[in-house]
């Protein structure tokens, strides 16, 4: 009874609060947007889907959407015209991440690149990102790694014989890929706890995709009353093992190569200035960054752009016949066909615009107050920009913007010269504007060259009628696995070569 009382006088406080609050704002015109429950908002509003509400919200309300999450004024974008407003023209004022649990308790408290807040050491962080991992030169340098991965993917489904779970196989692959470039070694083999990562991997996406109460009710967070934050801790100490084993075992390795926790380690040596100093922390927040976007992104599109072209053998036909023509039967995909391959490459626009692997961007707040198309924008705010919405609107997509048709991006089709590096704004898987995702390179180059090799190397047999539902979580991921057997199409001898350039 006692903890009733405490949480309802709580309860009231909070609820004055937020009157007051609005009555600061009254004055402004904010967005339109629902109403919200007294204390929590629209929290209850969302749902597990939430990309898919607030598209459902934005049909009533606008493509700029108002809405209050407990105390917080958080605004949603869903159409590319406003996403440019913001992500371009006021792209300094939102540069910031809000503070979240999130962050807080699995991403170092704050530690990381994707969360730090925007200045001298956020910046040198995605500095060291770009020259190590995705610059042109780089991207150069370990193509031979990314073709002997997806090489021994390639092996091990032509030798399956049975169904095999595809995004599984092609997290690991993509995850081995990363880490020979990151920790200069291959973290998994056949069955060394492949399964066991990206389990943990797909247990943070789902806990960072819900909207915890007490990230928006600061009165309630002590509570914890969705168990978010224990589950969060609980998570980060099985990240933070696997992460001191990585840096433990290099450090013990004979051959140390130039990946990039060499060059972090001796960083954290040489650097003394404290704003830039790089601690065992921070190396450790980078990685887990590195190794939980670049792996769960890439698997998610791989798998979508599979499922669609399965369900569309007219359209995968067309794309086996232009590989076909490019690389022949006899030797496996190389990345330097991809700049010759189109269609494929629509594809994969086409895949990203139906299933972006991040559905809702990742969260900016407001650092002043501003104006967007004639609404008040306070300062503080959060904002959302719904990538998967933008996808499907139908003034940007004027022809059946529900259907997977990669036509639209050949010569001759309404999207023709559309690209997904941030400046078209109807098409930002990777986002845009300062905070865009620093791995786009390494990512959209990486997607490419699976999907052709898988398209290439097999046909793909099976009975299913492939459940298109989405699961919950701020990443897309299928909510049914694709499992399918995979038919080798090409000559023996082109499975059977160690690795390919």
């Amino acid at each position: 009874m006692t903890s009733l009382l405490i949480l309802f006088f709580l309860a009231l406080l909070a609820s004055l609060f937020f009157a007051g609050c609005r009555r600061s704002h009254s004055h402004r015109r904010l967005p339109p947007g629902p109403k919200g429950w007294p204390v929590l908002g629209s929290i209850p509003h969302l749902g597990s889907k939430p990309h898919q509400t607030l598209y459902a919200l934005s049909k009533n309300h606008g493509p700029l959407l108002h809405l209050r999450l407990g105390s917080v004024h958080v605004i949603v974008v869903s159409t590319a015209t406003t996403a440019a407003h913001f992500l371009r023209t006021h792209d300094a004022n939102f540069s910031n991440r809000p503070s979240n649990s999130g962050a807080e308790h699995i991403a170092y408290n704050y530690r990381d690149l994707v969360f730090a807040p925007y200045g001298p050491r956020w910046r040198m962080l995605r500095r060291l990102c770009a020259l190590q991992l995705f610059s042109a030169k780089a991207l150069e340098d370990l193509r031979h790694v990314r073709g002997e991965e997806i090489a021994r993917l390639v092996r091990l489904f032509s030798r399956a014989g049975k169904p095999m779970d595809v995004g599984a196989n092609v997290n690991t692959c993509v995850t081995n890929a990363l880490s020979l470039a990151v920790v200069g070694r291959r973290v998994f083999g056949s069955d060394d706890g492949a399964a066991e990562f990206k389990e943990m991997v797909v247990e943070l996406m789902r806990l960072a995709g819900v909207f915890n109460v007490g990230d928006f009710v600061p009165a309630l967070a002590w509570l914890d009353p969705q168990g978010i934050v224990k589950k969060m801790k609980k998570l980060h100490k099985r990240f933070d093992g696997f992460l001191n084993k990585l840096i433990i075992e290099h450090q013990k390795m004979a051959d140390k190569s130039n990946d990039l926790l060499s060059v972090l380690l001796k960083l954290k040596e040489e650097t003394d200035e404290e704003r830039t100093k790089l601690t065992d922390i921070e190396i450790k927040a980078l990685l887990l960054n590195l190794f939980v976007a670049g792996t769960e992104t890439t698997s998610i599109a791989i798998e979508w752009a599979l499922v669609e072209l399965i369900r569309s053998p007219g359209l995968l036909g067309r794309v086996q016949e232009e590989l076909d023509s490019v690389v022949g039967r006899d030797r496996l995909v190389s990345e330097s066909d991809l700049s010759g391959l189109p269609l494929l490459q629509a594809v994969v626009k086409e895949t990203f615009r139906l299933h972006p692997s991040t559905p809702l961007s990742l969260p900016r707040e407001a650092a002043e107050d501003c104006e967007v198309d004639g609404f008040f924008i306070p300062r503080g705010a959060t904002l959302l920009v719904n990538v998967w919405a933008i996808g499907r609107d139908p003034v940007a997509w004027p022809d059946e913007p529900l259907a997977f048709q990669p036509d639209r991006f050949l010569p001759g089709g309404l999207h023709h010269g559309v690209d997904v590096k941030g400046g078209d704004f109807e098409l930002i898987p990777f986002g845009a504007g300062r905070r865009i995702c620093a791995g786009l390179s390494l990512g959209l180059r990486m997607v490419q060259f699976m999907v052709a090799t898988l398209v290439h190397a097999f046909d793909w047999a099976s009975d299913d009628q492939f459940d298109m539902e989405e699961a919950s979580g701020l990443s897309l991921r299928r909510a049914v696995p694709l499992v399918v057997r995979p038919v080798p199409r090409l000559s023996r001898e082109a499975y059977d070569k160690e690795f390919y350039t």
